[in-house]
């Protein structure tokens, strides 16, 4: 062990029955033997459980079929989980070794035969033992004398391959100190059970600039790529062909007489203005399409920064429950700014009230009735039920709230009847906490019979966003009073149906294909 050899033991009836003052083993050791699976035994043998990384088996595919009926067992220390190899499923030490002098000593907690288990007659076991032996040859340099076959090769081109036939063996000692060339490449040199890395990185010493080239040979810098975008090209040569099938099928009908040729001057005039007049893509373009594409969960940036980072933080940890739990694959949290961006890419408006927060502006207002208007629902959280005034109340949070949504067209709103889509979009509810709980959530009173049962707009108190929100490492960053985590869960399922509400609307309300259903399963 000392000169660096590995010493592998294997368990059976003797080392079990000497077990507790057993010598030479790597880990102390239980008397007697743990026997899985029997006549009279409730278990069954054991399979094994992957490698871990440090484990020198590591990457070996663990077969089903193995199994271990009978093992001795290791005595729970500090030091036993840094010198477990292989385990058991169960977690149960089956390969243990300890460090001795330059060498290991080794233990396999069961029998070289297949008396205890199976594992000897796998190809496991084989391929165990090749990296048991292959620990023995992991001698220093100078110890190790011979050649070095090489085995994979670098190219000229950095691909790693069979050797060439200029390939050269090294001596065991100048692996790294030989000069590199075609008969001693970098690559992997050695016999399968000591391999050695010969990297090119540790012949250079230092770097220099490319001296002086041989006459002929051409010199280039780099410059910007010469690809040039095609798609407006054939875009238009697409809309070309459709306008001149357009005029040859009217002029094949006669609808031009003796005007057609007025009257195809005329189409391709205005193709050719069109194309020369057309605006090229922008920036806002950009963010655009990057917000039509995703789903995103919006929020009104209020100019509140510690508000609006508790918001951002809130739907991102929204957006993570959705992706775990249902079908929407939310692309995360985005702020809006309602005095310029557009409104239209987003189903659903999270809006924080702000008791500061600047009024809108006529066109801000113009631009969130459009909104409503057209499909878009807006939710509105005045976050002071704490003071027990809550949402439409005479809260600092409600008198915010008349002032930011005057001007708008707010329908007449109700509470939230127990029938409610809102109480059975994705989870059944019967009441929506958030960071607080007891407040009510309003809704339109007639929403049901126009945009597809979505209420334009949703009225609470309850800070929602407050606990959802999550820091960086996973821990909530508020706490949720009275009910704790019990209501932060509840608060998350508020939030999953509300998106789940305003992204499908009133399907869960929709009863006309019950019956069909039912008769479908038999009841």
């Amino acid at each position: 062990l000392g000169a660096g050899g590995v010493v592998v033991r294997f368990a059976g009836p003797t080392l079990a029955a000497a077990a507790g003052s057993a010598p030479l083993v790597p880990v102390p050791l239980r008397r007697g033997d743990r026997t899985l699976g029997g006549a009279l035994s409730w278990s069954a043998p054991a399979p094994l459980a992957s490698f871990d990384a440090a484990s020198p088996f590591h990457g070996l595919a663990v077969p089903a079929e193995v199994t271990v009926g009978r093992q001795v067992l290791a005595e729970p220390t500090l030091e036993l989980p840094d010198r477990t190899w292989a385990r058991l499923a169960d977690g149960t030490p089956l390969v243990t070794a300890d460090r001795r002098g330059d060498g290991w000593l080794v233990l396999i907690h069961t029998t070289a035969g297949p008396a205890w288990s199976n594992l000897a007659l796998s190809g496991l076991f084989g391929d165990m033992l090749g990296r048991l032996v292959a620990l023995s040859a992991r001698r220093p340099a100078a110890a190790r004398p011979g050649r070095l076959a090489p085995h994979r090769v670098f190219d000229g081109f950095a691909r790693l391959g069979a050797p060439g036939p200029a390939a050269r063996p090294l001596e065991d000692g100048a692996v790294a100190s030989a000069p590199f060339g075609p008969a001693h490449p970098p690559g992997v040199y050695g016999p399968p059970q000591a391999r050695r890395a010969r990297n090119l990185g540790d012949g250079i010493d230092s770097l220099a600039p490319l001296g002086a080239l041989p006459s002929g040979v051409a010199v280039t810098t780099g410059t910007a790529s010469a690809e040039r975008p095609l798609k407006p090209w054939l875009l238009g040569l697409a809309f070309a062909l459709v306008i001149v099938d357009l005029i040859a099928a009217l002029a094949l009908r006669g609808l031009f007489g003796r005007r057609g040729p007025a009257i195809a001057a005329a189409l391709v005039g205005a193709i050719v203005i069109g194309g020369a007049t057309a605006r090229p893509a922008t920036a806002d373009d950009a963010a655009a399409v990057a917000a039509a594409n995703r789903t995103w969960l919006a929020f009104v940036v209020t100019g509140d920064r510690r508000l609006d980072a508790t918001t951002r933080a809130g739907l991102e940890g929204l957006a993570h429950v959705l992706n775990r739990r249902s079908a929407v694959e939310a692309a995360g949290a985005r702020g809006v700014d309602i005095e310029r961006d557009e409104l239209a890419f987003f189903p659903l408006l999270y809006w924080a009230v702000a008791p500061d927060q600047p009024t809108p502006s006529p066109a801000a207002r113009r631009r969130l009735n459009a909104y409503l208007a057209n499909g878009g629902t807006i939710l509105f959280d005045t976050r002071d039920q704490r003071t027990g005034s809550g949402a439409l109340g005479r809260g600092p949070g409600g008198h915010a709230l008349g002032r930011l949504t005057a001007g708008l067209e707010i329908p007449a709103l109700a509470p939230v009847p127990p029938d409610h889509v809102l109480t059975k979009a994705f989870y059944l509810l019967r009441e929506f906490p958030g960071r607080y709980a007891g407040g009510r959530l309003w809704v339109e009173a007639d929403a049901e019979r126009r945009r597809d049962g979505v209420s334009a707009v949703l009225i609470g108190a309850n800070d929602w966003a407050g606990a959802w929100a999550l820091d960086p490492s996973g821990r909530p960053l508020f706490p949720a009073v009275p009910g704790g985590e019990r209501q932060r869960e509840l608060a998350y399922r508020v939030g999953v149906n509300l998106v789940m509400y305003a992204l499908t609307g009133n399907y869960k309300a929709d009863q006309v294909h019950v019956p069909a259903i039912l008769e479908r399963l038999g009841q």
